[in-house]
């Protein structure tokens, strides 16, 4: 009876999905896809299968220096260049956007794209330059460098293909949109751009854009116009756990999964 009972419970065990004595999956990269999509699927992915996905942030440029260097499995990043000499595939995974934010109690609701390049360029540097209170105006940024995908959409989208530089009103912080985001909620002086997905969980006022506000309809419509991709980086040989998990992000479940939570997924804008 007990030799029976212990070929049962072999037989069982057999059954049980051999992915749960995998290595995590190591993600590295983008804040705005950490916060805006990546843990809440990565928990999600764990439960369904018993992969453990393992996020942690930095920046899209630490992503992809730590996935070339192999410490990691996969980069999330928004920007669309990898580093020079990398077999690596760039895979759009999700729909962002470029955002503008203020502390909450700043009065200011709303940006154009000339004031957007007037803080860049360093012609304001007070609040009340663009209607708000006579308080300075501090621009979060890092080394031009380091901008990363925030880099590339203002160079796309407003700066003319330039990336903002150091100038009067500038506080160069790490290269990370987390810390910009966080400086932004304590000090009412500050201002950054970042990207919709992490800043709509944060405690900051999104500045409404030439009189559009950004949210998931307003980008889908295109009537928000600073749309761009959030992606997933693979190294040309990716271990087999990692590409498992990039394909089902991909999948309908995978995107039903991030429209839920917010962003729009690849088939909600054409």
């Amino acid at each position: 009876m007990i030799h029976r009972f212990l070929l049962l419970v072999a037989a069982w065990l057999l059954t049980l999905p051999m992915i749960a004595a995998a290595e995590p999956v190591m993600v590295s990269g983008c804040s705005v896809s950490n916060l805006g999509y990546l843990n809440d699927l990565a928990r999600f992915y764990e439960k369904k299968t018993g992969q453990k996905i393992l996020v942690r942030g930095g920046g899209s440029i630490v992503g992809l220096s730590e996935l070339g260097a192999d410490r990691v499995d996969i980069a999330a990043s928004c920007q669309r260049k990898i580093p020079p000499n990398k077999d690596f595939r760039v895979i759009p995974v999700a729909w962002d956007a470029l955002v503008f934010i203020v502390n909450k109690r700043n009065p200011v609701n709303e940006i154009t794209p000339q004031q957007v390049r007037d803080i860049y360029d360093g012609r304001v540097t007070s609040w009340k330059q663009i209607g708000g209170d006579n308080l300075r105006l501090i621009s979060y940024v890092t080394t031009p460098e380091g901008l990363g995908g925030i880099g590339e959409a203002l160079e796309k989208y407003l700066l003319n293909g330039k990336r903002p530089q150091i100038v009067a009103n500038s506080s160069l912080q790490a290269s990370s949109v987390a810390v910009w985001e966080q400086l932004v909620e304590r000090h009412p002086e500050g201002f950054a751009s970042t990207g919709y997905g992490s800043a709509r969980k944060r405690n900051v006022k999104l500045l409404a854009f030439n009189g559009v506000a950004p949210t998931k309809a307003t980008i889908i419509s295109g009537k928000y116009p600073l749309k761009r991709y959030l992606y997933l980086v693979l190294p040309k040989d990716a271990k087999p756990e990692a590409r498992r998990f990039v394909d089902w992000v991909l999948s309908k479940e995978g995107q039903t999964h991030i429209s839920a939570l917010g962003l729009p997924a690849l088939a909600e804008i054409r």
